[in-house]
């Protein structure tokens, strides 16, 4: 069996999952808050249990935020800061005796989404979450890109590409101005809006409102999105896109995107397939687990 963990900034899940993908055991506990060991035991602790409860051992991925930086081994670019400079993976790989694979939470979503969710069988796979920040993965040919640099898929902190008036951009907290993230987040888009209008309203509740102003926001928000999806078009020509985080439940992106983003790539020749994701908040989880190969899985424990 293929065992996932999804550690989050307020709670650790763990998911068993069978062969086919069918859900064995699941688990979550609240994420310690101040002790990066105490969050190394918990997943151990977790692993542990799920194992014991099923009687049979598994393969072990996780989904972080941030990556794991191939040149020094540390996670990097954490916004769960306690991780960051510290060797998360073989830590929770010496506390459970045997190899694990980590990868960031945005690839686990594309991963899960090109398995068995809503791109399963795609080729190219990007996955977009889109809530409080913007962020990415890619997936081909059923694997995670990681990268050189393990950054692959940090689409939401390039550039939007810009129209008059759109220069410099917001400032993002990574230092720089006009990030897609700093444009597109969900609290982006109530910024914008608040500055515009004076009326404090969140990413949802301006796509719900039917008024002269949130219609306004909403189709400027689309084509900044459109634009932003066509970079990702021109580059990788993905089989399809999932969109994913709280921003995925507006249902407007699946109509309002693909003639969009037609319209700002370089003569694709019809519509990009941009989808909704099929497993949720159980995405990043569910690629976890799936960062094993079913080969590797069946030989036991990976070297």
């Amino acid at each position: 069996m293929r065992i996932g963990i999804d550690l989050g900034g307020t709670k650790i899940e763990v998911l068993a999952l069978a062969p086919g993908g069918r859900v064995l055991a699941r688990e979550r506990v609240a994420t310690p808050r101040d002790s990066y060991d105490a969050a190394v035991r918990a997943m151990r602790d977790l692993v542990l249990g799920v194992e014991a409860q099923l009687g049979a051992l598994g393969s072990v991925g996780i989904a972080i935020p941030g990556t794991i930086s191939p040149m020094t081994g540390l996670v990097k670019n954490s916004n769960s800061t306690k991780l960051n400079g510290r060797p998360l993976d073989k830590d929770l790989a010496e506390a459970l005796s045997r190899p694990i694979r980590a990868a960031n939470d945005a690839n686990c979503f594309a991963l899960s989404e090109a398995t068995d969710g809503a791109a399963a069988g795609r080729d190219i796979v990007f996955g977009i979450i889109a809530g409080t920040g913007v962020g990415g993965g890619v997936c081909v040919g059923g694997r995670a890109l990681l990268g050189a640099h393990a950054i692959a898929g940090e689409w939401g902190h390039n550039p939007l590409p810009a129209r008059a008036g759109e220069l410099p951009g917001p400032a993002c907290y990574c230092g720089k101005h006009g990030c897609i993230e700093a444009w597109c987040s969900g609290p982006a888009l109530s910024t914008l809006f608040k500055a515009q209008t004076g009326r404090d309203l969140s990413a949802a509740q301006i796509a719900a409102a039917a008024d002269e102003e949130a219609r306004a926001a909403m189709e400027a928000w689309h084509d900044r999105f459109a634009r932003a999806i066509a970079v990702l078009v021109n580059l990788l020509d993905p089989d399809a896109i999932v969109i994913g985080g709280g921003l995925s439940n507006i249902d407007a992106l699946y109509t309002e995107l693909p003639p969009r983003v037609e319209g700002y790539a370089f003569k694709p020749e019809g519509r990009t397939t941009i989808l909704k994701n099929m497993h949720g908040d159980s995405s990043g989880v569910r690629g976890a687990a799936w960062l094993w190969r079913e080969d590797e899985v069946m030989l036991g424990l990976p070297k």
